[in-house]
């Protein structure tokens, strides 16, 4: 007789595989909104299925749903997760994700109104962006955009944090 586990198996951060934050601005209805982009490569040892797996899991043991519902920063602050904004850069932080990313002046200019940046963290691999080289409007647009990776993503709107307080 064979039985199976109903333990979960720990987390693994090296399953997510290489993990990039992105920051862009775009038009909303009610002015310019910052947005930061974190997502996967789909290069982790399980390959794009298993990142997407671990990717959820962080998710998930982070507070955060996959799908539509937009989970604010502001009003959960017990929620694990931050973004802190300083000498032109993004620095988002939870449990084993921390990212940090170069903000364009008109994020900033955004951010520096609206007070928060509404983060998308994406289920679905995308290795067509490579860290560090530039993403092209019309692939970020296509990216972001498309409703299978809307639909599997986490939204939230993260409150921004500075040093000087």
């Amino acid at each position: 007789m064979t039985s199976t586990s109903s333990e979960t198996r720990p987390f693994r951060a090296a399953d997510l595989g290489t993990l990039v934050l992105m920051a862009f601005s775009g038009e909303a209805p009610d002015g310019d909104m910052p947005y930061l982009l974190a997502y996967t490569l789909g290069d982790g040892a399980g390959g794009p299925e298993g990142s997407t797996a671990a990717v959820v899991e962080l998710l998930r043991n982070n507070g955060l749903s996959v799908g539509e519902q937009i989970v604010d920063g502001a009003r959960q602050p017990s929620l694990p997760l931050t973004l802190l904004v300083e000498a032109g850069q993004a620095v988002v932080n939870m449990p084993y994700f921390n990212a940090q990313c170069t903000v364009p002046p008109e994020w900033l200019a955004a951010i520096g109104e609206r007070g928060y940046a509404y983060f998308l963290f994406a289920t679905r691999p995308w290795p067509e962006a490579e860290p560090g080289k530039p993403v092209a409007p019309e692939s970020l647009t296509a990216f972001a955009g498309d409703e299978e990776v809307l639909n599997s993503a986490a939204h939230a709107l993260l409150p921004a944090r500075s040093l000087r307080g």
